[in-house]
């Protein structure tokens, strides 16, 4: 099962009355997929994720601009509740299969917690939390790029076995760490649009398979 990626967010003056405000500025940063725009899934929780959803968007209903999601949200504005809403960014994609790059919309979704929500959750993930996607769209599979790689272990699942025989031909593998790069830089670029966009105090990129997934990706940019 793959692993994935996060971003989480701590705002400095974040009042239950400046959610909203804080939540249309946090949307309004997202690099949209050129080929699939607007927000989708919107659901609205309150007290923890084990309660049945106070309001969920229609199958199929897609939110172009973020003050259709805030106007919802200031109609179910608590501090007890949280928010979530789908988007989607372009990113580079390896089909390990047939060793073909594509550069297609993926999911991104976006959480916004209410400080009494789940026991203060936002404590631990941040006003905002970020589920980015698949943690090898920065990382790459098999540990093969940045300072420290490691020979990949002998394999026998098939695709497997033809990713890492790709690998060894030294185009595929400049390509494969330039396209790794190319997806770690819109990360940064994001990051740095929320920074200027909100009043952040602390941000932290993290994921479920490294132990310091900050510390991988830029040394993955370092590496020439």
């Amino acid at each position: 099962m793959p692993n994935d990626a996060f971003l989480s967010v701590w705002c400095r003056d974040f009042r239950d009355e400046l959610l909203p405000e804080r939540f249309e500025q946090f949307l309004s940063t997202v690099p949209f997929s050129t080929a699939q725009s607007g927000f989708s899934n919107l659901v609205i929780r309150a007290v923890g994720p084990q309660e049945a959803p106070l309001f969920e968007s229609v199958i199929g209903r897609v939110y172009q601009v973020p003050v259709e999601i805030v106007e919802l949200v200031r109609e179910h504005l608590n501090a007890d509740s949280a928010y979530e809403a789908r988007g989607y960014w372009d990113l580079w994609g390896l089909n390990t299969a047939t060793g073909v790059w594509h550069l297609q919309p993926e999911p991104v979704e976006i959480r916004c917690y209410g400080e009494e929500y789940d026991d203060g959750i936002w404590k631990e993930y941040g006003h905002f939390q970020v589920d980015l996607g698949f943690e090898h769209f920065f990382t790459g599979h098999a540990r093969l790029l940045g300072f420290g790689s490691e020979p990949a272990a002998a394999t026998q699942h098939p695709d497997e076995a033809r990713f890492l025989k790709l690998m060894t031909e030294r185009e595929s593998f400049r390509t494969y760490h330039e396209r790794t790069r190319e997806n770690i830089r819109k990360l940064l670029d994001w990051m740095q649009r929320i920074e200027r966009t909100l009043p952040v105090d602390r941000a932290l990129l993290w994921s479920e398979g490294e132990e310091n997934f900050e510390a991988r990706i830029e040394e993955i940019l370092a590496v020439r």
